[in-house]
């Protein structure tokens, strides 16, 4: 059974909507996209969101296998985007996050190669 924060956050990626993404973050929380420079702070989280929405014409998570430990949460998933050319490319994408006592985000990772969406 996929959490509630699960759901919601990746309804809203899947959305694309960097605002409401955002908002299940921390006002400090930050968030790692593979070997990416970290974004820190809601507002960076947005800005850097929306960046990247605005290079594809859409995203799919499904969730392979989702682990909840304590505060953190580790989610296996098959992410299909679809670029700008209508082409949809799937890729495995292994993303953890840790909960601040405010039950927000505190800090999210992104495990994944986009080199095959952007091939």
């Amino acid at each position: 059974m996929t959490s509630a924060l699960t759901a919601a956050a990746l309804q809203a990626v899947d959305s694309l909507d960097a605002k409401g993404f955002a908002e299940h973050f921390a006002p400090d929380g930050k968030i790692t996209f593979g070997n990416i420079p970290t974004l820190e702070g809601r507002n960076a989280v947005e800005a850097g969101c929306a960046g990247f929405f605005g290079t594809i014409d859409g995203m799919h998570h499904d969730i392979v296998n989702e682990w909840v430990v304590g505060k953190d949460t580790i989610v296996e998933l098959v992410v299909t985007y679809t670029r700008k050319d209508g082409r949809k490319v799937p890729i495995p994408v292994v993303s953890i996050w840790t909960i601040a006592d405010s039950g927000l985000i505190d800090e999210y990772r992104v495990f994944f190669d986009l080199t095959p969406v952007f091939a």
